[in-house]
């Protein structure tokens, strides 16, 4: 067996082994070439794709990882209408009150960008939003970290979305801390309306999130790790939510 063929087989066998990834149901195509891995299809949720990223990059010899896997939607929709969506979720929070928004929108072969909103002097960031092909692109700069993660679980809770580029700066550039982290989830999981999370205690190490404390019902445990995976950073949940009786 060559070195490629070596390497596709074992992320194979690495993806099939983990129960979050459905390859039956999600296939997943994977090739390389002088060691980096390209992963592509649509997969069932973001904590397969994340997943399923870091177990390609755990292999022997794999050097870099090419990401073209995409998350399946709940609904299919345009990428106007998701673009529209997201917008109106920034818009409506008080977090991005005063925060420069702009939309990049298509007509026909060419591209224009729209001010949805204006910040003062005081502004919490300069945000522009562009959808292709379902992708969520979210570009420009805010002033903290959980601004920055915020923003992209709203644009994962967009409905139609396939990924999430977050591509946010902070401005003025410091070193991120766990609390950061921590304290963005907390606003996350208030703001989901699928959970009550007045009784999960979250927490961050190192960029691998715990999940403590009980929720009423399975589905809303499953809710919360999602809500954790979508932190653009994060590279590990840990689920030790229980259910209520």
């Amino acid at each position: 067996m060559n070195p490629r063929e070596s390497i596709t087989r074992q992320i194979h066998g690495r993806l099939e082994r983990e129960p979050r990834i459905n390859l039956h149901r999600h296939p997943i195509a994977i090739s390389n070439a002088d060691g980096v891995a390209i992963l592509e299809g649509e997969v069932g949720d973001i904590a397969a794709k994340k997943l399923a990223l870091e177990l390609a990059a755990s292999v022997a010899n794999v050097r870099g990882i090419v990401d073209r896997l995409r998350v399946a939607p709940g609904e299919r929709r345009g990428d106007g209408a998701i673009r529209d969506s997201l917008a109106r979720m920034l818009l409506e929070q008080p977090e991005w009150r005063n925060c420069t928004i702009r939309s990049q929108v298509q007509e026909m072969r060419n591209s224009r960008t729209m001010v949805l909103r204006q910040g003062n002097h005081d502004s919490v960031g300069d945000m522009e939003i562009a959808v292709t092909d379902g992708v969520i692109t979210l570009e420009g700069h805010v002033i903290s970290l959980p601004h920055r993660l915020y923003a992209g679980v709203l644009a994962w809770w967009t409905p139609g979305r396939r990924d999430v580029v977050n591509a946010l700066e902070l401005r003025p550039r410091y070193e991120e801390r766990d609390d950061e982290v921590t304290e963005a989830l907390g606003l996350v999981l208030e703001a989901d309306p699928a959970i009550d999370a007045s009784q999960i205690r979250p927490s961050c190490a190192k960029w691998v999130v715990t999940l403590e404390g009980s929720v009423p019902s399975e589905e809303q445990k499953r809710r919360a790790e999602l809500d954790a995976w979508y932190l653009s950073g994060v590279e590990r949940v840990i689920n030790k939510l229980r259910i209520a009786a």
